[in-house]
C-alpha cells in the first residue's frame, strides 16, 4: 500500500510540473467530491460498526465461517443482493469482516453480488430496461458471482478444504 502511495505522491509532482494550473483544479474537484461522498461514508461505516459490533464474533464465524461454506456462500449472495452499497463502503466492510474470519470465497460473493446484483434497484431496472431484460441482467451478475467466488475458492484454496 506505501507503494501506492509513493507511486500517487510521484505523479502528482510529475502533473505538477507538467502543468500546474490543471494539476491544482483536479485536485480542487477531487477534494470537493470527497467531501461530498464523506458524511455517505462516514455513516455507513458507523453503521456497519455498530452492526460488527453487536453481532457476536461466534456467530459470523458459524455462518460465514469455515464450517459452513455452502451456507455462508448462500447467505453471502442473498445479503448482498438484496443490499445496495457503493465499492468505497462494500471494501471496508469486507475488510472488517475478514478480520472476523470470514473466508475470502465468502467475501467475493458478498461484495460481488453487493454491488452487481440489484434487487433493490430492480423496479428502477424494470421501468427503465423491461422485465426481461431486468431479470436477465441480474441472472447474468449472479452467475458471474458465483464463478468469481469459485475462482476465489480455487486461488486461496478454500475449495479444496
Amino acid at each position: 500500500m506505501f507503494l501506492i502511495y509513493i507511486i500517487t505522491v510521484f505523479a502528482v509532482i510529475v502533473s505538477l510540473i507538467a502543468d500546474r494550473g490543471k494539476t491544482i483544479k483536479s485536485l480542487q474537484v477531487a477534494c470537493r467530491k470527497m467531501l461530498k461522498i464523506a458524511p455517505a461514508f462516514l455513516t455507513m461505516t458507523i453503521l456497519v460498526s455498530i452492526a460488527l459490533y453487536l453481532v457476536p464474533d461466534e456467530t459470523i464465524s458459524r455462518y460465514l465461517g469455515r464450517e459452513n461454506k455452502m451456507l455462508g456462500l448462500l447467505i453471502a449472495y442473498a445479503l448482498g443482493s438484496i443490499s445496495l452499497m457503493p465499492g468505497f463502503i462494500a471494501f471496508p466492510l469486507c475488510g472488517m469482516l475478514l478480520e472476523k474470519g470470514v473466508l475470502y470465497m465468502i467475501l467475493s460473493g458478498f461484495s460481488t453480488t453487493l454491488m452487481m446484483v440489484g434487487t433493490l434497484t430492480f423496479p428502477v431496472e424494470r421501468a427503465y430496461l423491461g422485465a426481461r431484460v431486468a431479470v436477465l441482467r441480474n441472472l447474468i451478475c449472479l452467475v458471474i458471482a458465483v464463478v468469481v467466488t469459485i475462482i476465489t475458492g480455487l486461488c486461496f484454496g478454500e475449495l479444496s478444504r
